[in-house]
């Protein structure tokens, strides 16, 4: 009775631990787990889908005149198990309409009167579509007859909108340069967890988009360029020969080979000289599309290997104008960052034909393209440009919900930009930029909204967006990297990446991945990093002496589970550095200690705690003094 009394409190002991490290999951979460669409080892259910659409857009524009006229054919297929009685509509450049939901004040300039529809129609059926009513960036529209699970709908919508003069993430970059990103209505995504997604969009806020197939159409006056996503189905007949001939030598080149030279745009030797030309792009299996145009941007493109196994090569190009010095070098900085992330981290191989820099205002990231700002500073520029193609990973190649969950994309791509950093720059110089840019400003702010925990929703997040988003779960990735090495950890992240290419994964899917895949249960870890309300704080809290060295305890008053390395420094100026990986804190997230052997023949200065890029709010007591 006594023994059967111990093995049953030994198994209840177990029981309560496994109970104590499950991760808060929310009910919606549960729900789709309890119906089998994701699986509690990290893959996706057998239950598994996800939507899909196939887009037919042509659109039209004239610069400098502000109007953009579309049309559009979308064939929305319905994979789900459910029967749809509505579809709902994103419409994003509502936000540029006065009283729109935004993070901030903006100006005149920012406001137009947003997308304005011509003509809809569902199933060849005119639906009534009242314009002024429209303040929302989402439209729930009702369908005609159910869409059955496996059926598809077609739709048919024409639209105009004003390109508004305050150019950010779109808009006019000078009177005759457009950014065209979130042109075209389409229908939101319908998922597992949610139904569908209506959360409006918020002008510094991201976004959530299905896998789907694309042709585009733009039509634009000659002389005026157009780059895209996708890839130029028509280059001969858009491109003057000499133009084509440069563009496509390009492909296969490692050196950056001028496509058109600014004073070739003015005198008109770059397109074809119609009165309008149209530009045809295809791109298959993605999230988004975008659209730059110009009549005076200069030209530049080359390529590089992105797949050594099947020596597959990507084309990297650049549109500029004059006085974007930064973006004389993009091709060639392009070039490093799709080879390094394809060979080192993530380690994946570039997912597409292309990408293209172009120069606006946003330092945003779009598939195949960035629209990033002349900084005036070619360093700093290079690694701008490098968190956003990073992002082609995060959230491209994974259909990340940023708007719920950003640090999913944002936190990934701030690794990759320190990673990169680091081969480009030198270690040194790559953590004193990374504590300045994405540490200094958390670390530093004793306010209470950015000790917010991680998993908090992106969208009900008006304060602390910047940390939770970028710089904390930024850490808490290369905390884990250093807990497993390298090698463990590459094979965990390519799990959870393999598993969810093309998919909807969220934050659940990468903790259970990375726990199944590494053999390893990270439950502890992930409940640290992400549903506290921790920071990077360690304090040395004692020090005893012993005959052969010493004995620290270390507190951890801010909570994270972070690495440190314990630095003793000796009388003669000489020092003896222990690493400590975060799984010092997995049996007590309190507490620790750490024991080391002193250097015979060597008297004790002092013992510091230095915790690298895991910057120590309070760094004052973090140094013990050997007493004289």
């Amino acid at each position: 009775m006594f023994k059967k009394l111990i093995i049953v409190a030994v198994l209840s002991a177990t029981l309560s631990q496994l109970q104590a490290q499950t991760l808060y999951m929310p009910r919606d979460i549960k729900r789709a787990y309890a119906n089998g669409t994701r699986s509690m080892d990290g893959k996706p259910g057998q239950k598994y889908w996800q939507n899909h659409s196939r887009y037919d857009i042509s659109i039209t524009t004239a610069p400098p005149e502000s109007l953009v006229k579309g049309v559009e054919t979308i064939t929305y297929y319905n994979n789900s198990p459910d029967t749809l009685k509505r579809l709902n509509m994103k419409l994003i450049l509502n936000v540029h309409r006065p009283g729109a939901a935004r993070m901030g004040a903006t100006s005149p300039d920012y406001l137009t009167k947003g997308v304005q529809i011509d003509d809809f129609k569902i199933a060849g059926q005119a639906r009534q579509w009242n314009n002024a009513t429209m303040g929302s960036t989402n439209q729930m529209v009702p369908l005609p007859k159910p869409l059955m699970p496996h059926d598809s709908v077609q739709l048919n919508i024409s639209w105009h909108f004003d390109v508004s003069k305050q150019s950010g993430r779109e808009g006019m970059i000078d009177s005759t340069s457009f950014y065209l990103a979130y042109f075209y209505p389409r229908v939101s995504v319908y998922d597992d967890y949610n139904g569908w997604d209506r959360i409006e969009f918020i002008d510094a806020q991201e976004f959530y988009n299905d896998f789907n197939d694309y042709t585009l159409n733009v039509t634009v006056p000659k002389n005026y360029v157009v780059w895209a996503t996708g890839t130029l189905q028509n280059a001969p007949k858009v491109l003057q020969k000499e133009t084509n001939d440069r563009l496509q030598k390009s492909f296969t080149s490692d050196s950056t080979i001028h496509v058109a030279t600014a004073d070739e745009m003015a005198a008109g030797k770059v397109t074809a000289q119609n009165a309008t030309n149209t530009w045809t792009w295809t791109a298959s299996n993605i999230s988004d599309v975008a659209v730059g145009v110009s009549n005076h941007y200069i030209w530049d493109a080359g390529s590089v290997v992105v797949d050594k196994n099947t020596g597959r090569r990507a084309s990297m190009q650049a549109a500029y104008s004059v006085q974007g010095t930064d973006f004389k070098q993009s091709v060639q900085f392009g070039r490093n960052a799709l080879s390094w992330f394809s060979t080192n981290w993530p380690g994946v191989p570039y997912p597409f034909p292309k990408m293209t820099a172009f120069q606006g205002f946003a330092d945003m990231e779009y598939p195949m393209m960035v629209n990033d700002s002349q900084m005036g500073d070619p360093g700093f520029a290079q690694l701008v440009q490098d968190h956003e193609i990073a992002h082609t990973w995060f959230p491209f190649y994974m259909g990340i919900n940023e708007t719920r969950y950003a640090f999913m994309d944002e936190g990934w791509a701030t690794t990759l930009e320190y990673l990169i950093g680091t081969a480009e720059k030198g270690k040194e110089k790559a953590d004193a930029f990374y504590k300045q840019f994405r540490i200094n400003g958390w670390i530093n702010n004793r306010s209470s909204n950015q000790d917010i925990p991680t998993i908090t929703q992106t969208s009900e997040l008006t304060t602390g967006y910047g940390n939770n988003a970028y710089g904390k779960p930024s850490l808490s990735y290369l905390a884990l990297k250093d807990m497993l090495g390298d090698e463990l950890f590459k094979k965990a992240l390519h799990g959870y990446m393999d598993r969810w290419h093309g998919k909807h994964p969220i934050p659940w899917d990468y903790f259970n991945s990375m726990s199944n895949v590494s053999g390893k249960n990270l439950t502890w870890f992930f409940n640290n990093w992400f549903f506290t309300n921790g920071y990077d704080d360690l304090a040395i809290k004692n020090v005893v002496t012993g005959k052969d060295g010493y004995t620290l305890t270390i507190a951890n008053i801010g909570g994270f589970a972070i690495p440190f390395d314990v630095v003793a420094e000796y009388t003669d100026g000489t020092k003896k550095t222990i690493h400590q990986t975060p799984s010092i804190w997995e049996k007590n997230q309190k507490e620790a200690l750490v024991t080391f052997v002193n250097v015979r023949g060597k008297s004790l200065k002092s013992i510091t705690l230095d915790n690298g890029i895991f910057m120590d709010a309070t760094p004052g007591d973090n140094t013990w003094l050997a007493k004289k």
